[in-house]
Protein backbone atom coordinates (compact mmCIF):
# COMPACT_ATOMS: atom_id res chain seq x y z
CA UNK A 1 0.00 0.00 0.00
CA UNK A 2 1.26 3.39 -1.49
CA UNK A 3 0.77 7.02 0.65
CA UNK A 4 -0.54 8.75 -2.21
CA UNK A 5 0.80 12.07 -1.14
CA UNK A 6 4.47 11.24 -0.40
CA UNK A 7 5.15 8.25 -2.75
CA UNK A 8 6.47 5.86 0.04
CA UNK A 9 5.06 3.34 2.40
CA UNK A 10 2.57 4.75 4.62
CA UNK A 11 3.43 4.67 8.61
CA UNK A 12 1.04 2.03 9.02
CA UNK A 13 2.24 -0.59 6.73
CA UNK A 14 5.89 0.63 8.58
CA UNK A 15 4.77 -0.33 11.41
CA UNK A 16 3.58 -3.84 10.36
CA UNK A 17 6.63 -4.85 8.69
CA UNK A 18 8.67 -3.73 11.33
CA UNK A 19 6.18 -5.77 13.82
CA UNK A 20 6.14 -8.80 11.31
CA UNK A 21 9.59 -8.81 11.56
CA UNK A 22 9.98 -8.51 15.49
CA UNK A 23 7.31 -11.15 15.91
CA UNK A 24 8.68 -13.04 13.36
CA UNK A 25 12.74 -13.12 14.73
CA UNK A 26 11.38 -13.26 18.00
CA UNK A 27 9.32 -16.05 17.91
CA UNK A 28 11.45 -17.77 15.69
CA UNK A 29 14.03 -17.56 18.36
CA UNK A 30 11.96 -18.66 21.15
CA UNK A 31 11.10 -22.07 19.22
CA UNK A 32 14.50 -22.21 18.20
CA UNK A 33 15.20 -21.84 22.19
CA UNK A 34 12.88 -24.28 23.06
CA UNK A 35 13.67 -26.81 20.95
CA UNK A 36 17.47 -26.72 21.76
CA UNK A 37 16.34 -27.06 25.51
CA UNK A 38 14.26 -29.83 24.27
CA UNK A 39 17.07 -31.23 22.56
CA UNK A 40 19.31 -31.40 25.35
CA UNK A 41 16.76 -32.20 27.80
CA UNK A 42 16.16 -35.36 25.65
CA UNK A 43 20.17 -36.28 25.19
CA UNK A 44 20.47 -35.74 29.45
CA UNK A 45 17.50 -37.78 30.27
CA UNK A 46 18.23 -40.45 27.40
CA UNK A 47 21.76 -40.34 28.79
CA UNK A 48 20.13 -40.93 32.53
CA UNK A 49 18.21 -43.72 30.78
CA UNK A 50 21.67 -45.65 29.37
CA UNK A 51 22.80 -45.06 32.80
CA UNK A 52 19.72 -46.76 34.60
CA UNK A 53 19.99 -49.44 32.02
CA UNK A 54 23.31 -50.37 32.90
CA UNK A 55 22.31 -50.25 36.44
CA UNK A 56 19.63 -51.97 36.24
CA UNK A 57 22.02 -54.56 33.95
CA UNK A 58 24.72 -54.81 36.80
CA UNK A 59 22.15 -55.27 39.41
CA UNK A 60 20.35 -58.33 37.17
CA UNK A 61 24.17 -59.51 36.52
CA UNK A 62 25.31 -59.82 39.88
CA UNK A 63 22.14 -61.54 40.87
CA UNK A 64 22.58 -63.83 38.43
CA UNK A 65 26.64 -64.50 39.46
CA UNK A 66 25.32 -64.24 43.07
CA UNK A 67 22.63 -67.12 41.93
CA UNK A 68 25.31 -69.20 40.42
CA UNK A 69 28.07 -68.60 42.75
CA UNK A 70 25.00 -69.84 45.50
CA UNK A 71 24.55 -73.29 43.72
CA UNK A 72 28.18 -73.89 43.29
CA UNK A 73 29.07 -73.69 46.59
CA UNK A 74 26.20 -75.47 47.48
CA UNK A 75 27.07 -77.98 44.70
CA UNK A 76 30.83 -78.08 46.32
CA UNK A 77 29.92 -78.39 49.63
CA UNK A 78 27.50 -81.32 49.17
CA UNK A 79 28.65 -84.95 50.77
CA UNK A 80 28.24 -87.23 48.25
CA UNK A 81 29.77 -85.07 45.85
CA UNK A 82 32.72 -84.54 47.99
CA UNK A 83 32.83 -88.29 48.58
CA UNK A 84 32.67 -88.87 44.36
CA UNK A 85 35.40 -86.20 43.89
CA UNK A 86 37.15 -87.74 46.44
CA UNK A 87 37.39 -91.20 44.37
CA UNK A 88 40.01 -88.88 42.03
CA UNK A 89 37.49 -91.65 39.73
CA UNK A 90 36.27 -89.80 36.29
CA UNK A 91 33.71 -92.06 35.71
CA UNK A 92 32.49 -92.08 39.11
CA UNK A 93 32.08 -87.86 38.89
CA UNK A 94 30.39 -88.13 35.68
CA UNK A 95 27.71 -90.25 37.39
CA UNK A 96 27.68 -87.99 40.19
CA UNK A 97 27.43 -84.46 37.54
CA UNK A 98 24.82 -86.21 35.30
CA UNK A 99 22.63 -87.15 38.99
CA UNK A 100 23.13 -83.28 39.62
CA UNK A 101 22.32 -81.56 36.07
CA UNK A 102 18.40 -81.46 36.17
CA UNK A 103 19.19 -79.55 39.65
CA UNK A 104 21.23 -77.19 37.82
CA UNK A 105 19.91 -74.03 35.80
CA UNK A 106 19.80 -75.06 31.94
CA UNK A 107 21.46 -72.15 30.59
CA UNK A 108 25.05 -72.82 31.55
CA UNK A 109 27.55 -75.15 31.71
CA UNK A 110 28.90 -76.99 34.46
CA UNK A 111 32.27 -78.22 33.70
CA UNK A 112 34.79 -80.70 36.69
CA UNK A 113 38.43 -79.32 35.95
CA UNK A 114 41.23 -80.90 37.82
CA UNK A 115 43.61 -78.60 39.41
CA UNK A 116 45.67 -78.73 36.07
CA UNK A 117 43.16 -77.33 34.49
CA UNK A 118 42.09 -80.43 32.37
CA UNK A 119 38.21 -81.11 31.59
CA UNK A 120 36.73 -84.45 33.72
CA UNK A 121 33.53 -83.70 32.42
CA UNK A 122 30.87 -81.29 31.62
CA UNK A 123 27.34 -80.85 31.63
CA UNK A 124 24.91 -78.35 29.37
CA UNK A 125 26.17 -75.86 27.67
CA UNK A 126 25.49 -76.92 24.31
CA UNK A 127 28.52 -79.15 24.68
CA UNK A 128 31.02 -76.05 24.75
CA UNK A 129 32.64 -77.48 28.09
CA UNK A 130 35.41 -78.89 25.73
CA UNK A 131 36.42 -75.32 25.35
CA UNK A 132 36.97 -74.43 28.74
CA UNK A 133 40.06 -75.99 29.44
CA UNK A 134 42.62 -73.87 31.45
CA UNK A 135 46.11 -73.87 31.53
CA UNK A 136 48.16 -74.54 34.25
CA UNK A 137 49.59 -70.66 34.98
CA UNK A 138 45.83 -69.58 34.52
CA UNK A 139 44.92 -72.69 37.29
CA UNK A 140 47.85 -71.39 39.63
CA UNK A 141 47.01 -67.25 39.40
CA UNK A 142 43.33 -68.53 40.28
CA UNK A 143 44.36 -71.02 42.85
CA UNK A 144 46.13 -67.68 44.59
CA UNK A 145 42.58 -66.58 45.16
CA UNK A 146 41.11 -69.83 46.44
CA UNK A 147 39.54 -70.56 48.45
CA UNK A 148 37.05 -67.94 47.71
CA UNK A 149 34.81 -68.61 44.26
CA UNK A 150 36.76 -66.59 41.24
CA UNK A 151 34.62 -65.23 38.46
CA UNK A 152 35.37 -63.20 35.40
CA UNK A 153 34.73 -63.19 31.50
CA UNK A 154 37.02 -65.69 29.09
CA UNK A 155 37.10 -65.73 25.25
CA UNK A 156 37.25 -68.70 23.80
CA UNK A 157 37.27 -68.73 20.03
CA UNK A 158 34.67 -66.94 18.76
CA UNK A 159 32.86 -66.90 22.37
CA UNK A 160 33.02 -64.78 25.54
CA UNK A 161 31.84 -66.39 28.61
CA UNK A 162 31.20 -65.57 32.40
CA UNK A 163 32.71 -68.04 33.95
CA UNK A 164 32.97 -68.70 37.88
CA UNK A 165 35.39 -70.85 39.69
CA UNK A 166 34.40 -72.42 42.97
CA UNK A 167 37.33 -75.28 44.28
CA UNK A 168 36.65 -78.39 46.14
CA UNK A 169 38.84 -78.88 48.51
CA UNK A 170 39.45 -82.69 50.57
CA UNK A 171 40.37 -82.94 54.43
CA UNK A 172 44.16 -84.47 54.53
CA UNK A 173 46.85 -85.15 57.02
CA UNK A 174 48.47 -81.77 55.99
CA UNK A 175 45.07 -79.70 55.83
CA UNK A 176 42.84 -79.18 52.97
CA UNK A 177 43.70 -80.58 49.95
CA UNK A 178 42.28 -79.56 46.36
CA UNK A 179 40.63 -82.23 44.98
CA UNK A 180 38.91 -80.21 42.15
CA UNK A 181 37.52 -77.47 40.65
CA UNK A 182 33.52 -76.61 40.03
CA UNK A 183 33.43 -74.30 36.83
CA UNK A 184 30.15 -72.74 36.00
CA UNK A 185 30.05 -71.10 32.73
CA UNK A 186 27.71 -68.93 30.92
CA UNK A 187 27.79 -68.13 26.98
CA UNK A 188 27.22 -64.64 26.33
CA UNK A 189 25.46 -64.42 22.84
CA UNK A 190 22.54 -62.63 21.47
CA UNK A 191 19.74 -64.72 23.46
CA UNK A 192 21.55 -63.25 26.21
CA UNK A 193 21.28 -59.81 25.24
CA UNK A 194 17.86 -59.77 24.16
CA UNK A 195 17.24 -61.40 27.37
CA UNK A 196 19.01 -58.18 28.84
CA UNK A 197 16.76 -55.78 26.71
CA UNK A 198 13.90 -57.14 27.42
CA UNK A 199 14.82 -57.12 31.30
CA UNK A 200 15.59 -53.29 31.08
CA UNK A 201 12.80 -52.16 29.06
CA UNK A 202 14.39 -51.10 25.75
CA UNK A 203 18.19 -50.92 26.30
CA UNK A 204 19.92 -52.74 23.81
CA UNK A 205 23.37 -54.41 24.50
CA UNK A 206 26.15 -55.44 22.32
CA UNK A 207 29.27 -56.98 23.77
CA UNK A 208 32.82 -56.56 21.87
CA UNK A 209 35.70 -58.85 22.97
CA UNK A 210 39.16 -59.26 21.23
CA UNK A 211 38.31 -56.47 18.23
CA UNK A 212 35.32 -58.29 17.14
CA UNK A 213 31.46 -57.86 17.75
CA UNK A 214 30.32 -61.16 20.01
CA UNK A 215 26.74 -60.51 20.65
CA UNK A 216 24.47 -57.93 20.00
CA UNK A 217 20.77 -57.03 20.49
CA UNK A 218 20.92 -54.84 17.49
CA UNK A 219 22.05 -55.61 13.59
CA UNK A 220 25.55 -53.80 13.87
CA UNK A 221 29.19 -54.36 13.23
CA UNK A 222 32.30 -53.34 15.55
CA UNK A 223 33.19 -50.77 12.98
CA UNK A 224 29.52 -48.72 14.27
CA UNK A 225 30.89 -48.64 17.70
CA UNK A 226 34.19 -47.24 17.20
CA UNK A 227 33.20 -44.69 14.57
CA UNK A 228 32.04 -41.94 16.96
CA UNK A 229 34.84 -40.56 20.24
CA UNK A 230 33.63 -41.28 23.57
CA UNK A 231 32.33 -37.45 25.31
CA UNK A 232 31.74 -36.77 28.55
CA UNK A 233 31.26 -39.46 30.91
CA UNK A 234 31.99 -42.45 28.88
CA UNK A 235 29.38 -41.83 26.13
CA UNK A 236 29.06 -42.23 22.61
CA UNK A 237 26.58 -41.18 19.94
CA UNK A 238 26.14 -43.41 17.12
CA UNK A 239 23.98 -43.29 13.60
CA UNK A 240 23.08 -46.44 12.86
CA UNK A 241 20.73 -47.40 9.40
CA UNK A 242 19.74 -43.47 9.83
CA UNK A 243 18.35 -43.10 13.57
CA UNK A 244 20.96 -41.70 16.59
CA UNK A 245 21.95 -43.84 19.35
CA UNK A 246 23.48 -43.21 22.79
CA UNK A 247 25.68 -45.77 23.89
CA UNK A 248 27.52 -46.21 26.94
CA UNK A 249 30.67 -48.36 27.51
CA UNK A 250 31.53 -50.67 30.29
CA UNK A 251 34.84 -52.65 30.74
CA UNK A 252 34.46 -56.47 31.23
CA UNK A 253 37.68 -58.55 33.42
CA UNK A 254 38.75 -61.77 33.39
CA UNK A 255 39.19 -63.67 36.71
CA UNK A 256 42.72 -61.33 37.21
CA UNK A 257 40.76 -58.08 37.18
CA UNK A 258 42.51 -57.64 33.40
CA UNK A 259 40.40 -56.13 30.75
CA UNK A 260 38.72 -59.29 28.32
CA UNK A 261 35.87 -57.44 26.53
CA UNK A 262 33.50 -54.16 26.30
CA UNK A 263 29.97 -53.83 27.12
CA UNK A 264 27.76 -51.44 25.52
CA UNK A 265 24.20 -50.43 26.47
CA UNK A 266 22.58 -48.76 23.86
CA UNK A 267 19.85 -46.48 23.50
CA UNK A 268 17.13 -45.15 20.56
CA UNK A 269 16.51 -41.55 19.78
CA UNK A 270 13.51 -42.91 17.65
CA UNK A 271 10.87 -42.16 20.24
CA UNK A 272 12.47 -38.74 21.70
CA UNK A 273 12.93 -37.90 17.83
CA UNK A 274 9.34 -38.80 17.07
CA UNK A 275 8.63 -36.29 20.16
CA UNK A 276 10.72 -33.63 19.02
CA UNK A 277 9.51 -33.67 15.81
CA UNK A 278 6.02 -33.39 17.43
CA UNK A 279 6.96 -30.44 19.59
CA UNK A 280 8.74 -28.71 16.58
CA UNK A 281 5.44 -29.00 14.44
CA UNK A 282 3.55 -28.12 17.47
CA UNK A 283 6.04 -25.11 18.14
CA UNK A 284 5.82 -24.07 14.32
CA UNK A 285 2.01 -24.00 14.48
CA UNK A 286 1.86 -21.88 17.39
CA UNK A 287 4.27 -19.59 15.96
CA UNK A 288 2.23 -19.39 12.70
CA UNK A 289 -0.80 -18.57 15.16
CA UNK A 290 0.66 -15.98 17.18
CA UNK A 291 2.37 -14.29 14.32
CA UNK A 292 -0.87 -13.82 12.61
CA UNK A 293 -2.93 -12.84 15.67
CA UNK A 294 0.46 -10.48 16.57
CA UNK A 295 -0.18 -8.92 13.47
CA UNK A 296 -4.25 -8.74 13.23
CA UNK A 297 -3.77 -7.22 17.12
CA UNK A 298 -0.70 -4.53 15.55
CA UNK A 299 -2.83 -3.47 13.11
CA UNK A 300 -6.33 -2.73 15.23
CA UNK A 301 -4.10 -0.99 17.58
CA UNK A 302 -1.79 0.87 14.84
CA UNK A 303 -4.96 1.86 13.24
CA UNK A 304 -6.65 3.33 16.15
CA UNK A 305 -3.30 4.86 17.51
CA UNK A 306 -2.75 6.25 13.83
CA UNK A 307 -6.32 7.66 13.34
CA UNK A 308 -5.11 11.00 14.95
CA UNK A 309 -1.98 11.53 13.06
CA UNK A 310 -4.28 11.05 9.76
CA UNK A 311 -6.56 13.49 11.75
CA UNK A 312 -3.65 16.07 11.70
CA UNK A 313 -2.25 15.07 8.47
CA UNK A 314 -5.55 16.17 6.98
CA UNK A 315 -5.00 19.69 9.01
CA UNK A 316 -2.26 19.99 7.30
CA UNK A 317 -3.43 19.81 3.96
CA UNK A 318 -5.92 22.23 5.06
CA UNK A 319 -3.25 24.46 6.35
CA UNK A 320 -1.32 23.88 2.79
CA UNK A 321 -4.78 24.97 0.94
CA UNK A 322 -4.30 28.09 3.56
CA UNK A 323 -7.55 27.15 5.38
CA UNK A 324 -6.42 28.42 8.69
CA UNK A 325 -9.79 27.90 9.77
CA UNK A 326 -9.56 24.08 10.25
CA UNK A 327 -9.45 22.34 13.30
CA UNK A 328 -8.48 19.24 15.08
CA UNK A 329 -10.67 17.88 17.62
CA UNK A 330 -9.08 16.88 20.70
CA UNK A 331 -9.83 13.43 22.15
CA UNK A 332 -6.95 12.30 24.23
CA UNK A 333 -5.27 14.02 27.30
CA UNK A 334 -1.72 12.32 25.77
CA UNK A 335 0.99 13.27 23.61
CA UNK A 336 -1.71 13.38 20.72
CA UNK A 337 -4.16 15.32 22.39
CA UNK A 338 -1.32 17.75 23.40
CA UNK A 339 -0.04 17.47 19.65
CA UNK A 340 -3.46 18.38 18.34
CA UNK A 341 -3.65 21.02 20.77
CA UNK A 342 -0.65 22.69 19.70
CA UNK A 343 -1.92 22.25 16.04
CA UNK A 344 -4.79 24.53 16.82
CA UNK A 345 -2.37 27.13 18.37
CA UNK A 346 -0.20 27.14 15.67
CA UNK A 347 -3.33 27.42 13.21
CA UNK A 348 -4.42 30.36 15.22
CA UNK A 349 -1.09 31.49 15.26
CA UNK A 350 -0.46 31.76 11.22
CA UNK A 351 -3.92 33.13 11.18
CA UNK A 352 -3.22 36.12 13.28
CA UNK A 353 -0.02 36.74 11.96
CA UNK A 354 -1.24 36.10 8.28
CA UNK A 355 -3.89 38.79 8.85
CA UNK A 356 -1.22 41.23 10.39
CA UNK A 357 1.02 40.63 7.64
CA UNK A 358 -1.66 41.40 5.16
CA UNK A 359 -2.65 44.45 6.87
CA UNK A 360 1.12 45.67 6.95
CA UNK A 361 1.53 44.93 3.42
CA UNK A 362 -1.54 46.89 2.49
CA UNK A 363 0.04 49.71 4.22
CA UNK A 364 3.21 49.01 2.56
CA UNK A 365 1.76 49.25 -0.08
CA UNK A 366 -0.25 52.04 -0.25
CA UNK A 367 2.80 54.10 1.69
CA UNK A 368 4.90 52.84 -2.03
CA UNK A 369 1.69 53.62 -4.27
CA UNK A 370 1.08 57.01 -2.80
CA UNK A 371 5.15 57.99 -2.92
CA UNK A 372 5.06 56.63 -6.49
CA UNK A 373 2.25 58.67 -8.01
CA UNK A 374 3.01 61.59 -5.40
CA UNK A 375 6.66 61.20 -7.49
CA UNK A 376 5.30 60.81 -10.72
CA UNK A 377 2.47 63.59 -10.65
CA UNK A 378 4.64 66.09 -9.35
CA UNK A 379 6.65 66.70 -12.51
CA UNK A 380 4.08 66.98 -14.81
CA UNK A 381 1.50 68.93 -12.35
CA UNK A 382 4.12 71.19 -12.28
CA UNK A 383 4.76 71.86 -16.09
CA UNK A 384 1.29 72.50 -16.20
CA UNK A 385 1.30 74.87 -13.25
CA UNK A 386 3.85 76.65 -15.13
CA UNK A 387 2.27 76.76 -18.67
CA UNK A 388 -0.65 77.45 -17.50
CA UNK A 389 0.96 80.94 -15.67
CA UNK A 390 3.41 81.93 -18.65
CA UNK A 391 -0.24 81.76 -20.49
CA UNK A 392 -1.92 84.20 -18.19
CA UNK A 393 1.11 86.48 -18.70
CA UNK A 394 1.36 89.08 -21.96
CA UNK A 395 3.63 89.38 -24.61
CA UNK A 396 4.30 85.73 -25.20
CA UNK A 397 4.63 84.97 -28.75
CA UNK A 398 2.58 82.78 -31.33
CA UNK A 399 5.66 80.00 -31.08
CA UNK A 400 5.72 80.35 -27.38
CA UNK A 401 2.66 79.65 -26.91
CA UNK A 402 2.42 76.47 -28.96
CA UNK A 403 5.77 75.12 -27.55
CA UNK A 404 4.16 75.69 -24.38
CA UNK A 405 0.69 74.30 -25.17
CA UNK A 406 2.48 70.94 -26.38
CA UNK A 407 4.35 70.65 -23.22
CA UNK A 408 0.39 71.12 -21.50
CA UNK A 409 -0.75 68.30 -23.63
CA UNK A 410 2.45 65.93 -23.25
CA UNK A 411 2.34 66.59 -19.27
CA UNK A 412 -1.93 65.88 -19.60
CA UNK A 413 -0.79 62.69 -21.55
CA UNK A 414 1.32 61.75 -18.99
CA UNK A 415 -1.11 62.20 -16.17
CA UNK A 416 -3.64 60.08 -18.05
CA UNK A 417 -1.21 57.36 -18.72
CA UNK A 418 -0.36 57.24 -14.89
CA UNK A 419 -4.21 57.13 -13.81
CA UNK A 420 -4.73 54.08 -16.48
CA UNK A 421 -1.88 52.17 -14.85
CA UNK A 422 -4.26 52.70 -11.80
CA UNK A 423 -6.78 51.78 -13.00
CA UNK A 424 -5.57 48.89 -14.97
CA UNK A 425 -3.77 47.91 -10.98
CA UNK A 426 -7.73 47.93 -9.84
CA UNK A 427 -9.48 46.18 -12.44
CA UNK A 428 -10.64 42.90 -12.04
CA UNK A 429 -9.88 40.16 -14.08
CA UNK A 430 -11.93 40.11 -18.23
CA UNK A 431 -15.04 40.70 -18.36
CA UNK A 432 -15.13 40.70 -22.46
CA UNK A 433 -13.36 38.15 -24.41
CA UNK A 434 -13.78 38.14 -28.04
CA UNK A 435 -12.11 36.74 -30.92
CA UNK A 436 -9.49 38.94 -32.05
CA UNK A 437 -6.73 39.30 -35.06
CA UNK A 438 -3.13 39.25 -33.22
CA UNK A 439 -1.95 41.34 -36.06
CA UNK A 440 -4.25 44.01 -35.57
CA UNK A 441 -3.43 44.39 -31.84
CA UNK A 442 -0.36 44.59 -32.34
CA UNK A 443 -0.67 47.00 -34.65
CA UNK A 444 -3.03 49.16 -32.62
CA UNK A 445 -0.54 49.27 -29.66
CA UNK A 446 2.65 50.24 -32.54
CA UNK A 447 -0.04 53.03 -33.00
CA UNK A 448 -0.38 54.51 -29.70
CA UNK A 449 3.09 54.09 -28.59
CA UNK A 450 4.01 56.18 -31.61
CA UNK A 451 2.02 58.79 -30.21
CA UNK A 452 3.55 58.95 -26.99
CA UNK A 453 6.99 58.42 -27.92
CA UNK A 454 7.74 61.70 -29.35
CA UNK A 455 9.09 60.35 -32.37
CA UNK A 456 12.10 58.30 -31.32
CA UNK A 457 13.96 57.08 -33.95
CA UNK A 458 12.86 53.07 -33.99
CA UNK A 459 12.23 51.10 -36.69
CA UNK A 460 9.39 48.69 -35.51
CA UNK A 461 9.20 45.72 -38.01
CA UNK A 462 5.88 43.29 -37.54
CA UNK A 463 5.91 40.03 -38.94
CA UNK A 464 2.40 37.96 -37.69
CA UNK A 465 0.30 36.20 -40.16
CA UNK A 466 -3.02 38.19 -40.13
CA UNK A 467 -5.33 35.04 -40.54
CA UNK A 468 -3.93 34.36 -36.13
CA UNK A 469 -6.59 34.58 -34.05
CA UNK A 470 -6.92 34.86 -30.33
CA UNK A 471 -9.74 34.86 -27.65
CA UNK A 472 -8.83 38.03 -25.32
CA UNK A 473 -10.14 41.67 -24.72
CA UNK A 474 -8.58 43.44 -27.10
CA UNK A 475 -8.10 47.00 -24.92
CA UNK A 476 -6.13 44.94 -22.21
CA UNK A 477 -4.29 42.96 -24.54
CA UNK A 478 -3.15 46.15 -26.28
CA UNK A 479 -2.00 47.61 -23.33
CA UNK A 480 -0.06 44.70 -22.53
CA UNK A 481 1.40 44.85 -26.04
CA UNK A 482 1.93 48.63 -26.07
CA UNK A 483 3.57 48.46 -22.77
CA UNK A 484 6.53 46.08 -24.00
CA UNK A 485 6.94 48.61 -27.21
CA UNK A 486 7.25 51.24 -24.74
CA UNK A 487 9.65 49.52 -22.61
CA UNK A 488 11.61 48.70 -25.53
CA UNK A 489 11.49 52.13 -26.96
CA UNK A 490 12.44 54.10 -23.78
CA UNK A 491 15.92 51.18 -23.85
CA UNK A 492 16.67 52.27 -27.20
CA UNK A 493 16.84 56.58 -27.44
CA UNK A 494 19.39 56.83 -29.49
CA UNK A 495 17.26 54.50 -32.54
CA UNK A 496 17.26 50.89 -33.01
CA UNK A 497 15.00 47.66 -34.46
CA UNK A 498 12.30 46.02 -32.83
CA UNK A 499 11.11 43.05 -33.91
CA UNK A 500 7.81 41.68 -33.14
CA UNK A 501 6.99 38.08 -34.58
CA UNK A 502 4.57 35.14 -34.06
CA UNK A 503 4.97 31.27 -34.07
CA UNK A 504 1.92 28.77 -33.73
CA UNK A 505 2.37 25.92 -31.59
CA UNK A 506 -0.56 23.22 -31.98
CA UNK A 507 -3.71 25.47 -29.64
CA UNK A 508 -1.36 28.39 -28.67
CA UNK A 509 0.60 31.42 -30.21
CA UNK A 510 3.69 32.52 -29.35
CA UNK A 511 4.75 36.11 -29.79
CA UNK A 512 7.97 37.51 -29.38
CA UNK A 513 8.74 40.72 -29.05
CA UNK A 514 12.86 41.54 -29.05
CA UNK A 515 14.87 44.58 -30.11
CA UNK A 516 18.53 45.76 -29.84
CA UNK A 517 18.75 47.68 -27.20
CA UNK A 518 21.24 47.44 -23.94
CA UNK A 519 19.39 44.56 -22.77
CA UNK A 520 17.83 43.55 -18.72
CA UNK A 521 20.62 44.23 -16.00
CA UNK A 522 21.61 41.51 -14.54
CA UNK A 523 20.21 43.18 -10.96
CA UNK A 524 16.88 43.37 -12.49
CA UNK A 525 16.15 39.30 -12.79
CA UNK A 526 14.82 38.95 -9.40
CA UNK A 527 12.17 41.43 -9.03
CA UNK A 528 11.57 41.63 -13.10
CA UNK A 529 7.67 40.68 -13.17
CA UNK A 530 7.16 42.57 -9.37
CA UNK A 531 5.29 45.21 -8.71
CA UNK A 532 6.74 48.70 -8.24
CA UNK A 533 10.10 47.36 -9.90
CA UNK A 534 11.80 49.67 -12.25
CA UNK A 535 14.84 49.61 -14.00
CA UNK A 536 16.21 52.58 -15.88
CA UNK A 537 13.38 54.34 -16.37
CA UNK A 538 13.14 58.22 -15.83
CA UNK A 539 9.05 57.65 -15.26
CA UNK A 540 6.00 55.51 -14.27
CA UNK A 541 5.23 53.55 -11.21
CA UNK A 542 6.55 50.09 -12.35
CA UNK A 543 3.95 48.34 -12.29
CA UNK A 544 3.90 47.75 -16.16
CA UNK A 545 5.40 44.26 -16.53
CA UNK A 546 3.26 43.13 -13.51
CA UNK A 547 0.29 44.46 -14.70
CA UNK A 548 0.59 42.63 -18.11
CA UNK A 549 1.79 39.25 -17.17
CA UNK A 550 -1.26 39.29 -14.69
CA UNK A 551 -3.38 40.33 -17.97
CA UNK A 552 -1.90 37.38 -19.62
CA UNK A 553 -1.98 34.85 -17.09
CA UNK A 554 -5.79 35.59 -16.82
CA UNK A 555 -6.30 34.48 -20.24
CA UNK A 556 -4.42 31.36 -19.76
CA UNK A 557 -1.58 32.42 -20.98
CA UNK A 558 1.53 33.38 -19.90
CA UNK A 559 4.82 36.12 -20.38
CA UNK A 560 8.56 35.67 -19.64
CA UNK A 561 11.78 37.14 -20.68
CA UNK A 562 14.59 35.30 -22.73
CA UNK A 563 17.30 34.92 -20.23
CA UNK A 564 19.70 33.53 -22.50
CA UNK A 565 20.15 36.71 -24.07
CA UNK A 566 23.59 38.50 -24.21
CA UNK A 567 22.58 41.67 -26.70
CA UNK A 568 19.01 43.40 -26.38
CA UNK A 569 15.89 41.88 -24.79
CA UNK A 570 13.30 39.33 -25.65
CA UNK A 571 9.78 38.95 -24.29
CA UNK A 572 7.86 35.92 -25.12
CA UNK A 573 3.68 36.21 -24.78
CA UNK A 574 2.06 32.70 -25.33
CA UNK A 575 -1.75 33.14 -25.67
CA UNK A 576 -4.38 30.24 -26.51
CA UNK A 577 -6.26 30.51 -30.27
CA UNK A 578 -9.48 31.14 -30.97
CA UNK A 579 -9.97 27.63 -32.25
CA UNK A 580 -13.36 27.84 -34.21
CA UNK A 581 -12.37 31.44 -36.01
CA UNK A 582 -9.03 29.42 -36.73
CA UNK A 583 -9.83 26.78 -38.13
CA UNK A 584 -12.86 28.86 -40.57
CA UNK A 585 -10.25 30.92 -41.52
CA UNK A 586 -7.88 28.52 -42.57
CA UNK A 587 -10.61 26.24 -44.31
CA UNK A 588 -11.18 29.28 -46.16
CA UNK A 589 -7.92 30.38 -47.55
CA UNK A 590 -7.28 26.25 -48.12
Amino acid sequence: MKDTQTGGISLLWRILFSTSIALTVLFGLTGWLVQTYAGRVTEHSLEEEVRTSLQAYEALWSTRAHNLASISRIISSMSDVRAAFATRDKATIRDMAAQLWPETPQDAAFVVLEPTGQVITSLGGEGSGGNLAFSREFMEKAAERFPRQVSGYITRGRHLYYVLLTPVYVQAAQGQALLNVLLVASDVDDKLAYSLKQSTHGSDFAFVADGRLIASSLPLAFADLNRAPAGAGGVRRLLLHGVDYLALGRTLEDVGNKPAGELYIIRSFEGPSRALMELRRNVTIIWIFAVVAGLAFTYLLARRILEPVKRLDRAVEEVIKQNYDYRVAVETKDELGRLAQTFNAMCDSIRTARNELIRQERISTIGRLSSSIVHDLRNPLAAIYGGAEMLVDAGLSAEQRDRIAVSIYRSSRRIQELLQELTDMSRAKAKRVEPCRLVEIVQGARDLTEQTSGGAPVSIVIDIPPHVEVSVDRDRMERVFMNLLHNSLEAMPEGGTLRVTSRQDGTTVTVQVEDNGPGIPETAWATLFQPFASFGKKNGLGLGLALSRQTVLDYAGDLWADREMKAGARFFVRLPMAHAVGAHTRAHEN
